[in-house]
């Protein structure tokens, strides 16, 4: 296959002297998807941006050649191309457009969704406002965006974060580029949507012969769409190859590092996950002799960290940097092996006894109010009749698409929304009716992890006064006492206590989580409400905050109430699952009779869902079609009955109870006739 994009040398450098990409040689071929896979700070994006030109200041292409197969045959150098240029604005969006994994930093507030779009038409196709109307509101509900006529005339505040980032995928694909490059497109999108979205690009793909670049740190959707993966670590590529190969074979340390760290759904859910000891250091203090000695098990002293590191061909397309493979591979052996990735992690606590947290008949609705006195005309029902118990010790994890009422229930349980009905009995404390000391005692008791650090954190606090900031609230501490209580949460969740000095920005994603978990310890709570809280990390990075939080609640006695809609996560932290949609939970029971006797069919459209390393699927994909019903209009018989493969009259008719075995509960009228495929069965992740 002809190479679309041919890299070769790449240097880029930032303040002057300190170069994020060293070197580096890169194929993208025409009708492909290459995956590039690394952690942050790893230099992926970075990388992507300078084959758009529009690196951030001080950032510069400072040697090497990017050079674009055209349409006529010849060839563009864009590292030589001044990116101010006609010609490199008539590439950009045209011949190369780019999805960003941050929607808010791109879409502009100003302007309608579809005026940005339209924009984008009427730029490169010279076609008129009513046909670019048109085909822009098709390309909103090519990639899923629910009710997309209303949308395209929506500003971006008037989106969630899910449809932003469908709004910026739909501005990518609009005029059927050559080339996409992809940035972490699919991480604020629910397992169902990215999967359409995957589903969509694929089909792009095979109509159009778009080459794709696709920026990820989930090896599951490479799995899903990969046809070779470059994985990336310190500004250089480790490890290239075609994705079964490495996938099945991996060679370098570090590729096998990340596919350890992968949450498992197969096997022992509860099985400590593998970390990657450490971070990766900034490209300031990059280690001499290869990059990744310093968190490599197999490294040794006498060269890893001295010698510089040449490419070893292993044949069938498979290259890889590493001593062990090189002239030195004889020195090299299972026995030079200097720790393991991670250590045992003891597994939560069965549910048993009285239940810590009870919850009856939950409602809570929202207000649609119109008109110049803002009258009340409807109620958004984000919250629809929950019952459920969370146990002493145990991690119950809330799943669902986004706008199923996940975090609505998570914050009502926390305090942020004030429940419209129902019961909430929290260690024999009346949540609802709670007032003086007793809703003090609660905010003590039940704290929060939300899921964007950066904007749950005081910009302008030091670290000491964010989380000393709860033991001034909270209690009657000296400064004395706060110092050494901030000292000692650092500590516990694997950060150095003089951090406690820097601010927010100084950090990386997962160190700022850290600190929002440390944050919400420090109160020393009995319920930590974790909303989304690893979703927008590394693999890595994940599994160590997962193992840190599992180390936590062994130690201390914590209970978990887990928001995620990442079913991976969810499977290898959890002692039982809610499955949540449209407001109600439609499904209750152990992880394993979640994920392995499915009974309800959201939850088996879910487990499908999931992307997998290439597993054989049995039977056909499932792939659900439509949104989440609109909680303001009201609902007649079962929520999913529009979207269900096994739908019948009744089921437009009957509300189904949630019923079963105390262990298991679903809402399905026809679960008990109803063979269900489990996540095995549906090709999902499985171990390498």
């Amino acid at each position: 296959m002809e190479n679309l994009v041919e890299i070769r040398g790449l240097r880029i450098t930032f303040a002057g002297a300190v170069d994020v990409v060293q070197g580096l040689d890169l194929d993208i071929p025409a009708g492909k998807t290459l995956c590039l896979v690394g952690e942050s700070g790893c230099g992926k994006s970075v990388t992507a941006k300078s084959i758009l030109q529009v690196i951030d200041h001080p950032g510069r292409v400072s040697g090497g050649s990017i050079n674009l197969r055209q349409t006529d045959g010849s060839v563009l150098d864009i590292a030589k191309t001044k990116p101010t240029s006609p010609l490199m604005r008539q590439v950009r969006g045209g011949d190369i457009a780019m999805i960003h994994q941050e929607p808010m930093s791109f879409l502009s507030p100003l302007y309608t969704i579809g005026n940005q779009i339209s924009e984008a038409l009427m730029l490169h196709r010279k076609i008129g406002k009513k046909e670019a109307r048109t085909e822009g509101i098709k390309m909103l509900e090519e990639v899923g965006m629910p009710d997309p006529a209303r949308r395209y005339d929506s500003f971006t505040f008037q989106l969630s974060g899910g449809q932003r980032q469908r709004a910026m995928i739909a501005m990518a694909l609009i005029n059927k580029p050559r080339l996409l490059i992809a940035d972490e497109p699919t991480t604020a999108l629910d397992v169902t949507t990215q999967a359409n979205i995957l589903d969509l690009l694929g089909e792009l793909q095979r109509e159009t012969g778009m080459g794709v670049l696709f920026i990820t740190h989930d090896l599951g959707v490479v799995a899903e769409i990969a046809d070779e993966v470059a994985v990336m670590y310190l500004g250089k590529i480790v490890e290239r190859a075609p994705v079964r190969e490495l996938l099945e074979n991996p060679k370098h340390p570090y590729t096998k590092g990340l596919l350890a760290s992968m949450p498992r759904l197969d096997g022992d859910f509860k099985a400590p996950l593998k970390a990657i000891p450490g971070m990766v250091p900034p490209p300031a203090l990059r280690p001499a002799g290869c990059s990744f000695h310093p968190r490599c098990e197999w490294a040794r002293k006498d060269m890893c960290g001295h010698v510089a590191v040449l490419e070893t061909d292993l044949g069938q397309n498979h290259m890889v940097a590493c001593h062990a493979y090189g002239p030195q591979a004889h020195k090299f052996s299972r026995a030079t092996r200097t720790a393991d990735l991670a250590a045992p992690v003891a597994a939560s606590k069965k549910a048993a006894g009285k239940p810590l947290l009870s919850v009856r008949n939950l409602h809570k609705h929202f207000a649609i109010r119109a008109g110049f006195f803002q009258r009340q005309v409807g109620a958004v029902r984000a919250v629809n009749d929950i019952s459920l118990d969370v146990f002493p010790g145990e991690t119950l994890g809330l799943v669902g698409e986004s706008g199923c009422g996940k975090s609505t229930l998570g914050q009502t349980l926390v305090g942020l929304h004030r429940a419209d009905s129902g019961d909430v009995q929290f260690a024999d404390i009346d949540v609802r009716a709670a007032k003086g000391a007793e809703a003090k005692q609660l905010r003590t008791d039940i704290r929060m992890v939300f899921q964007d650090p950066t904007g749950s954190l005081n910009p302008r606090m030091r670290v000491r006064d964010i989380i000393g900031e709860v033991l001034q609230v909270n209690g009657n501490h000296s400064a004395a006492e706060i110092e050494e209580k901030v000292q000692g949460l650092l500590s516990r969740v694997g950060l150095s206590p003089d951090y406690a000095e820097r601010y927010p920005h100084a950090f990386s994603g997962g160190q700022r989580q850290r600190i929002a978990i440390a944050r919400a310890l420090a109160s020393d709570p009995k319920l930590v409400i974790a909303d989304e809280a690893v979703s927008a990390l590394d693999v890595s990075v994940q599994t160590q905050i997962i193992n840190m939080m599992k180390e936590l609640q062994a130690e201390l006695g914590l209970t978990y109430v887990f928001v995620s809609h990442d079913l991976g996560v969810i499977a290898n932290i959890s002692d039982r699952v809610a499955v949540m949609y449209a407001g109600r939970i439609v499904e209750l029971g152990e992880t394993d009779q979640i994920f392995r006797n499915p009974r309800h069919p959201y939850t088996e459209a879910l487990l499908a869902a999931i992307p997998g390393r290439g597993a054989r699927k049995t039977g056909a994909r499932i792939r659900l079609t439509g949104h989440v019903p609109d909680a303001a209009k009201p609902l007649e018989g079962c929520a999913f009955a529009d979207r269900c493969r096994y739908v019948t009259d009744a089921c437009r008719v009957n509300v189904p109870a949630l019923r079963g075995e105390a262990n298991h509960l679903d809402a399905c009228l026809r679960s008990e006739e109803l063979k269900l495929r489990s996540v095995s069965q549906t090709g999902a992740l499985v171990s390498a």
